[in-house]
């Protein structure tokens, strides 16, 4: 069920109040102290598969996943074949993404004015049937690059609309005391099924080529389209949706600028996105250019970021609350890792590295996709959403090249490095703005002969201080 690198985040909650128009911060005081319990809800790692919904929804993701994965390795496979370019590969990617940043914010009013599942029943029905062409040109041998093109840049269309729906329904399936650990399986369902799919798509484009890979891949929507239709809608959460209405776009944007706990996530979801998630450039680089491995170490170090990246949302899971230091301290050790990453000289410490990269990468996305949805009036939730999305993956078109260009002029050593050095200086800004907004600061806690820092509430006399200074 998923179409995109950020498709493995998901959806908003729904609370008492999600049938009134309460926007604002979720109680993010609490949050941002550190004093606040973690705190955990019956049911451990996996409870929100015990609503039939979402089971349902997470078993068709599961299959869709894991085509979806066997299409990406066969449609770069496909592109080289007919091109001998990698050029033409990047601009396959850049067209797939490229609707998301021109279009995403009217995915987000769709999602926002419709039933969500069926648009959902739409979208993924478009997905499949855009994967099933794309087997049957290829099949039938007459299958050109400019039909990969445009099969690309019509998923990226069809993306505007599914990304933002099918975040937001997932709340209307589980509701708010199970949204982190919803959105949580959710990355961890889309990242083991990055385990299995190129593995499975490289024995099918070995054994027997592309277009079965393809097939496969279109096939596999069925699976949420059956679970969209064995749902019981009288289970679904009721959530208030946006009536029709001009301006509702703009309006959306005025509601996030307006807002600190939106605004300021978004941002650094948006910074880490270009510029700190460039994976197949950088480990492509290394395996090829620092350490003169071939193929098979490429897959290897994807291997090792993508079973980070399932520890890291399975742990997610088990959080019930998530705070403003989580989210700052993941972007940061994020980066941090990068940069140490770049620098190493051994392949052994790079390729362990490569694990926790992927463990903070995920904890962060989760963290800032089920933040910004809590604290997100339910009318807004899906052009909210869909800007998350947008800066996210939209970024992609612009930062890859710039991020290439950097690799291929100065090393990959220089371009792993100045990814990082970007993400670990943006976490470091964004948490000093949501310091200062929040009206905390750093205290260092020598509790129990553990220094800490932690960030407690001002004094009233640094409050006003702080007011007259601003």
């Amino acid at each position: 069920m998923s179409t995109g690198p950020g498709a493995d985040s998901a959806p908003a909650p729904k609370n008492p109040a999600d049938s009134a128009s309460v926007p604002g911060p979720v109680p993010d005081r609490a949050v941002a102290t550190d004093d606040a319990p973690q705190g955990r809800t019956k049911g451990g790692t996996f409870r929100s598969l015990k609503v039939r919904n979402y089971r349902l929804f997470a078993t068709g993701a599961m299959i869709s996943n894991t085509g979806t994965w066997m299409s990406r390795i066969a449609q770069d496979w496909l592109v080289l074949s007919l091109t001998g370019s990698s050029t033409a590969v990047g601009i396959t990617t850049a067209l797939q993404f490229l609707p998301m940043l021109l279009f995403g914010l009217y995915g987000g009013v769709i999602a926002d004015r419709c039933p969500r599942r069926r648009l959902l029943l739409i979208t993924q029905t478009a997905l499949g049937l855009c994967g099933l062409a794309l087997a049957a040109l290829t099949l039938s041998g007459h299958v050109q690059v400019w039909h990969v093109y445009l099969i690309a840049f019509l998923l990226g269309m069809v993306t505007v609309v599914d990304n933002p729906t099918r975040q937001v329904f997932v709340n209307e399936m589980v509701g708010p005391k199970d949204l982190r650990n919803a959105v949580s399986l959710n990355s961890a369902n889309f990242q083991s099924a990055r385990l299995v799919g190129p593995a499975v798509a490289g024995v099918l484009i070995t054994a027997v080529g592309s277009g079965w890979a393809f097939l496969i891949n279109g096939l596999s929507f069925g699976a949420p389209i059956i679970g969209l239709l064995m749902m019981r809608t009288s289970e679904l959460h009721t959530v208030k949706r946006a009536p029709r209405g001009k301006g509702q776009l703009r309006e959306g944007l005025r509601y996030v600028a307006g807002n600190p706990d939106l605004i300021w996530p978004i941002v650094l979801v948006g910074f880490i996105g270009t510029f700190g998630f460039n994976f197949p450039i950088w480990l492509s680089a290394f395996a090829d250019d620092v350490f003169h491995a071939g193929p098979g170490t490429y897959g290897l170090l994807n291997t090792l970021i993508a079973i980070g990246s399932v520890t890291g949302a399975l742990l997610a899971a088990r959080r019930v609350v998530a705070r403003r230091r989580l989210l700052v301290g993941a972007a940061l050790m994020f980066g941090v890792l990068e940069m140490v990453a770049a620098a190493t000289p051994y392949f052994w410490l790079f390729a362990a590295l490569m694990v926790p990269i992927g463990i903070f990468s995920l904890t962060f996305n989760v963290t800032a996709n089920s933040s910004v949805q809590l604290a997100t009036d339910p009318a807004m939730r899906g052009r909210v959403m869909s800007l998350f999305m947008m800066v996210f993956v939209g970024g992609t078109p612009i930062g890859g090249p710039l991020v290439g260009w950097l690799t291929d002029t100065c090393g990959a050593r220089i371009g792993f490095a100045a990814g990082g050095l970007v993400s670990a200086a943006a976490a470091a800004g964004v948490g000093l703005i949501l310091v200062r907004a929040g009206g905390l600061r750093m205290k260092l806690d020598l509790r129990r002969g553990h220094p800490r820092v932690v960030f407690v509430p001002r004094a009233p006399e640094d409050r006003k201080q702080l007011a007259a200074t601003a």
